[in-house]
């Protein structure tokens, strides 16, 4: 048996507790940044596999070292585990015991595939030629994100290489998908605030009416994508909140507008912004409203290496038991995008839809979010032939 055989048949081994560990944190999910009995259990479970950790990396992130008995590379993979504010609406005996608190984006199943990988991993240990860095991470759903933060608190360090796997619920069972280059979308956050003249409805002359204003800024905003940005350039603005008046027959003083500006380049990034304080200055003046704009810059965009992707794609042809695709760029962002820009890796997809069980066809985010737990082995397996790859000679 080879040594590759040797290690799938150990994690295929510890499948039982893998999907136990999912389970267990499925039922006791933490909102971002309030992570603490989520970071504690992810704590004990590597001090009983005798794998140095280091807590409260960033906040609460964990960072695990499996330090190999010979020279060579440090190879990180890292999985989250915050998880979202929504109230789950599924009948597993696994269900969330918080209420309003869901494990609705996978984020529970990558963390028990890393523990999973982790253990297999520790036991082998003397066959290392280099290190494995476990990072476990906080707050991926919630900016600035978690990943931000740890970096910045040396979860990279020394590193040479970056991992990441997202069970995807819209891919099927079998398929591991992603792509070189740009991969998801930088995500940033606009707050506007006008402020104009109210008064009475029945007199519009003597008032600056922010509902009137707004609504026509609106519509600006959306001709930067579409008339000032080049077409074969994705980029979304998309205004999701306006809120004014407090009456029918008073015109509005004051107006919130606030929404989200998405690209997959950094240059059209920086356009869209500019056109954005471009078209209000010219707003301010023709039209005599103050404004304020709060523009908070959010993830970058995900940027996989290319030779990184091309080794994904060979190791999962060279298994024979998964399938390659390569999947358009989403305007879906990541945090993982931080860890890219640090140090040559890639960002994958993992399929976890069942295509005989609808309960595995929801979307991410949706309150019967669920997926085929046979998926957690999937992710386990390409991070051993990643690891076998670069640090088992």
């Amino acid at each position: 048996m080879t040594v590759l055989n040797d290690l799938y048949a150990q994690l295929i081994s510890n499948e039982k507790e893998i999907i136990a560990i999912r389970r267990h944190l499925h039922q006791h999910p933490e909102l971002s940044f309030k992570e603490k009995n989520t970071a504690r259990f992810i704590a004990n479970q590597l001090n009983e596999m005798n794998i140095e950790v280091r807590e409260q990396v960033g906040g609460n992130g964990l960072v695990g070292i499996i330090r190999g008995e010979k020279p060579g590379k440090t190879i990180a993979f890292r999985a989250d585990f915050d998880a979202l504010p929504i109230q789950e609406e599924t009948d597993h005996e696994y269900r969330s015991k918080n209420d309003g608190v869901m494990h609705a984006c996978g984020h529970d199943g990558h963390t028990a595939s890393l523990l999973g990988f982790a253990k297999v991993l520790q036991a082998n240990r003397h066959l290392l030629h280099g290190n494995i860095v476990l990072i476990h991470q906080h707050a991926e759903e919630k900016p600035p994100g978690g990943a931000k933060f740890m970096i910045e608190e040396g979860a990279l360090e020394n590193v040479d290489k970056v991992f990441g796997a997202h069970l995807a619920s819209d891919i099927p069972l079998g398929v591991i998908a992603s792509r070189p280059g740009s991969m998801m979308a930088s995500v940033d956050h606009f707050i506007l605030t006008l402020t104009g003249r109210g008064g009475h409805g029945a007199y519009p002359h003597e008032t600056i009416d922010t509902i009137v204003i707004g609504s026509q800024l609106i519509s600006h905003l959306q001709q930067i994508v579409s008339r000032r940005i080049r077409p074969i350039d994705p980029a979304v603005v998309t205004v999701g909140k306006f809120h004014a008046g407090t009456a029918f027959n008073i015109i509005a003083e004051r107006a919130e507008i606030e929404g989200t500006v998405r690209t997959l380049n950094d240059g059209v990034r920086k356009k869209i912004e500019m056109e954005m304080r471009d078209i209000l200055e010219g707003v301010k003046i023709s039209d005599k409203i103050d404004y304020e704009l709060e523009y908070i810059h959010g993830y970058p965009v995900l940027v996989n290496d290319k030779d990184e992707v091309a080794l994904i794609k060979q190791l999962v042809e060279e298994a024979g038991d998964y399938q390659y695709v390569e999947i358009e760029p989403t305007l879906g962002a990541e945090d993982f995008a931080y860890y890219l820009q640090h140090v040559p890796g890639a960002f994958f997809n993992v399929g976890a839809r069942n295509l005989d069980d609808p309960s595995t066809h929801f979307p991410h985010h949706h309150p019967k979010f669920n997926f085929d737990e046979r998926a957690l082995l999937d992710i386990g397996k390409l991070f051993i032939r990643i690891a076998h790859h670069y640090l088992i000679k």
